[in-house]
């Protein structure tokens, strides 16, 4: 399953644990926190003001 930029984050962390390594590493500190949780990956991007298509492109390899 490919991950995308509508999913929840919370839902990617339950389906693919080793992806948090990945948030973290852009600079999502956080990804356990309940509003986290409830994010999607779009929306945390904007947020953290990261580049949408270079993080899908992590979490997806």
């Amino acid at each position: 399953m490919k991950i995308t930029k509508d999913m929840l984050i919370g839902q990617i962390i339950r389906e693919y644990p080793e992806t948090a390594g990945i948030l973290q590493s852009f600079g999502m500190g956080c990804v356990y926190c309940p509003s986290a949780a409830g994010e999607s990956i779009e929306q945390a991007a904007m947020v953290h003001g990261l580049n949408l298509d270079a993080l899908l492109e992590a979490l997806n390899k």
